[in-house]
């Protein structure tokens, strides 16, 4: 069984920065992408970020230059580090991870992890 959990979120001011980490644990053979999603209240889920097995980056415009993501592949870990944070960045963030296993390769989820910007 896949688990992924994620660690990190909170409460922080606006210009403040947070950093969010997802491992993922299980039957694992393989992880290929990784990605950090969010949900607003009232919003669609989006794709914050992303990162390939090679390295490729994606991140939507509102985060360029304020987000980054990154991964450890010794720790089965997807970080993101947000600085410059916005009352706008406010949501609900998730990770995924696109990952082999015994079945196959399929995107898991974590619970999410709220974040709020708020003074």
């Amino acid at each position: 069984q896949v688990q992924l959990v994620e660690s990190g979120g909170g409460l922080v001011q606006p210009g403040g920065t947070l950093r969010l980490s997802c491992a993922v644990s299980g039957s694992i053979f393989s992880i290929y992408n990784m990605y950090w999603y969010r949900q607003a209240p009232g919003k669609q889920r989006e794709l914050a970020a992303s990162i390939t097995i090679a390295g490729t980056l994606y991140y939507v415009d509102s985060v360029k230059g304020r987000f980054t993501i990154s991964r450890d592949n010794t720790k089965n870990t997807v970080y993101l580090q947000m600085t410059s944070l916005k009352p706008e960045d406010t949501a609900v963030y998730y990770c995924a991870m696109d990952v082999r296993t015994s079945s196959g390769v399929n995107k898991y989820w974590g619970q999410g992890t709220q974040v709020t910007v708020s003074s």
